[in-house]
């Protein structure tokens, strides 16, 4: 009888050993269905394991990741999405925030949607701004070199803080030199401008 009792528990430790790698490889390998999922951050990686994007709320989104290690910290209030390209290194990312004061006052209202050059710093810049303190909107695109420590603005198209909607060329420092503008009344404007951001010609409409 003892024999019989070892034999049984040896066969259904094997039963049991088989049927959960059986399980474990099924689960593995299965698509999950879910109804809703609730986390704080969720990290989608290659097979291999190489971080592609972060979705994260405020508290937990990370700061500058290069090939896949946090290089540097940066003070990132809003909540979003971070990509990542085949190196595991941050390459642009959504962002969005939005909450009221103590005065009831708007505050860091905006979202932004930007994209780094590979090795080199953001260089597209899709952004909305519109609180208390700053109300524009536009797409801006900069400079952005492997190793240099400024991304200097080259092309703006958007709205203004003061109601206007503008498209300025600058030039490798940043500097406008381009201008073209129609304020919040219509009245609308072509100027050139020097190194030193003086006009140095203007058109604007003959009237009539």
């Amino acid at each position: 009888m003892k024999k019989i009792s070892q034999t049984f528990l040896f066969i259904y430790s094997i039963l049991a050993t088989i049927f959960l790698i059986f399980v474990f490889f099924r689960t593995e390998n299965s698509t999950k269905v879910f109804d809703q999922i609730q986390a704080q951050q969720i990290r989608i990686v290659e097979p291999d394991g190489i971080l592609r994007m972060i979705i994260s709320n405020s508290k937990k989104i990370p700061g500058v990741i290069i090939r896949g290690k946090e290089v540097e910290k940066v003070d990132r209030p809003q909540a979003g999405m971070l990509f990542y390209n085949d190196d595991a290194s941050e390459n642009g990312g959504l962002i969005f925030s939005g909450s009221k004061n103590d005065k009831g006052e708007v505050i860091n209202s905006g979202v932004s949607l930007s994209f780094d050059r590979y090795g080199g710093k953001q260089e597209v810049n899709l952004i909305g701004v519109n609180d208390k303190d700053n109300k524009f909107a536009g797409l801006s695109i900069s400079d952005s070199r492997p190793g240099d420590l400024k991304t200097p603005s080259r092309v703006w198209v958007g709205r203004n803080d003061d109601g206007s909607s503008e498209m300025a060329l600058m030039d490798t420092s940043g500097k406008k030199r381009i201008i073209l503008k129609v304020l919040e009344n219509g009245q609308s404007s072509l100027n050139f401008l020097d190194d030193k951001g003086n006009i140095v010609n203007s058109f604007a409409p003959t009237k009539k």
